[in-house]
């Protein structure tokens, strides 16, 4: 099963630090951001990696080369201009192949379980989902929540709402209408398919952080040093 890293947002909310670095580069914990998501991958078994890229990607493939130095195979996806979510893995699904696949965020930092992506991607097949997404508790910076689950269905409508991780297993053909190349959301083609009860999805309790701040990831850095410590 191959996995894809999103790496191509500018992270404007980051700023100045961004400005001459790439998100996914940040330093945490004594390793860049992307680091702990590659290191994640491979202890879980995925060696076939996918990472997009845009503003300054070049760095991304400067640090990490063709993935040798951490035992996985990494293949690039440029962009040029971000594509947002669903264009970005649109034009790489020449590299994602035909089965299902695990995306998770280049600059999250998440202990979930990579793992059971493949059990799912097996339940999706059985039941022709289109995708299956990791919704965690809403954070103060999101408490409004994105999406509804109930019963192992994700539901574009609900009281109790959750937020979308970023983790999330997909079949290529959620996005075989979009035309390569071209910005599209991710949102909209869920919410379709939603309608249709094709999204499954399940809770994550445990340690999972939107890095979208300077403030949140000193935080982050400060807490991953004390384990080491």
């Amino acid at each position: 099963m191959k996995a894809m890293i999103l790496a191509a947002g500018r992270g404007e909310r980051m700023r100045p630090l961004t400005d001459t670095r790439p998100k996914p580069l940040l330093m945490a914990g004594g390793k860049p951001l992307i680091v702990w998501q590659l290191e994640r991958l491979r202890r879980a078994g995925f060696t076939d990696i996918v990472i997009n890229h845009a503003w300054l990607g070049a760095q991304i493939e400067a640090l990490l080369g063709d993935g040798g130095a951490y035992g996985v195979r990494i293949r690039y996806s440029p962009e040029g201009e971000a594509l947002e979510t669903a264009g970005g893995i649109a034009l790489a699904l020449p590299l994602l192949g035909e089965a299902p696949f695990l995306v998770v965020n280049g600059d999250v930092y998440c202990e979930y379980e990579v793992g059971r992506a493949r059990t799912i991607a097996l339940q999706m097949q059985a039941t022709g989902a289109q995708a299956w997404l990791v919704l965690v508790p809403n954070p103060p910076q999101h408490p409004a929540g994105d999406f509804a689950l109930d019963t192992g269905r994700v539901h574009d409508a609900g009281t109790t709402r959750l937020t979308f991780s970023g983790i999330g297993v997909y079949d290529p053909a959620l996005f075989a209408a979009l035309e390569r190349g071209s910005k599209a959301k991710l949102a909209p083609l869920l919410r379709a398919q939603m309608a249709r009860s094709q999204i499954g999805g399940e809770r994550y309790d445990g340690r999972w952080e939107d890095i979208g701040t300077p403030e949140r990831l000193a935080a982050l850095d400060a807490e991953l040093n004390a384990r080491r410590a």
